[in-house]
This record gives C-alpha cells, structure tokens and sequence, in this order.
C-alpha cells in the first residue's frame, strides 16, 4: 500500500502544478505556440489560439472581420507563401484580469521578412471557454 501511494505521488505532484498555473501564465504559453505555428507556416495551427466561432472578431486594417473561418481566409490571403509569413515575435507589454475568465492582453508584433520588416501592436481579449484560454477579440494595427 506504501508503494501504491509513494508511486502515485509524482503523478499527483505533476497534476497540481499543470493546474496551478494562473492564466497569465497559460495565456502566454498559447502565443508561444502561436509564433512557432507561424514561424512554420502553419496558418491553421497558429489559428488555434482563436476561438473558432463566427462570434470571433478581428479588427485590422481593413476593418472589422467576424468569424474564425474568415479570419483564417484573411490571413491566407495577406500571407500566402512562408516568405510573406516572415517570422513573427511577440512582444507583451500588459496581461491582465478583466474578470474571472477574460483577460487583456497589450503588445506588439513584428515580422522580419526578406522583403521588409512589418511591425505593429495589438490588444487581444482572452477568454477561458472550456478550460482553454482563447482569443475572442483582436484589434492589431
């Protein structure tokens, strides 16, 4: 019984650490991955920090977008090759609380390209829809 019990507890010691992690945390881990998706080419995998919802809005350029399928239609469009991709990094300047399960999140991107650097900033709010922290709006410029 000893050993059940001593075996189970790494399991148990893991278990609580993954979910401890407050969202600022899990927030941040998400665009990590958003920027390796990216920086692959992997529109669709960087499209996964989004809420796939036609409630999704994206306010950019040129206007205002509704829908994760759109959104990922714009970003195909805008960026058609791994080349006009470029390799993106994030930089976050604010992550804050809104309510228990909305966050803020203020900061800025830039995209190193062989045909000229774009750079900009945005303000993204996160929501925590099924314990998955997901844009829900983002207005980049």
């Amino acid at each position: 019984m000893k050993r059940s019990i001593l075996l189970l507890l790494p399991v148990l010691f893991c278990s609580f650490q993954s979910n401890s992690q407050t969202p600022d945390v899990l927030i941040r881990e998400v665009m990590a991955q958003q920027e390796q998706c990216w920086n692959s080419g992997d529109l669709e995998c960087f499209m996964e920090g989004y809420w796939e919802s036609d409630q999704l809005v994206f306010i950019g350029s040129k206007g205002l977008t509704y829908g994760w399928n759109k959104t990922l239609e714009n970003y195909k469009k805008g960026y058609p090759t791994p080349e006009k991709m470029g390799k993106l990094t994030f930089s976050i300047k604010v992550v804050e609380p809104l309510g228990e399960d909305f966050w803020f999140v203020i900061g800025g991107w830039h995209l190193a390209r062989v045909d000229g650097d774009l750079e900009g900033h945005f303000s993204l709010i996160w929501r925590n829809i099924e314990g998955n922290w997901k844009i829900v709006a983002d207005h980049s410029s």
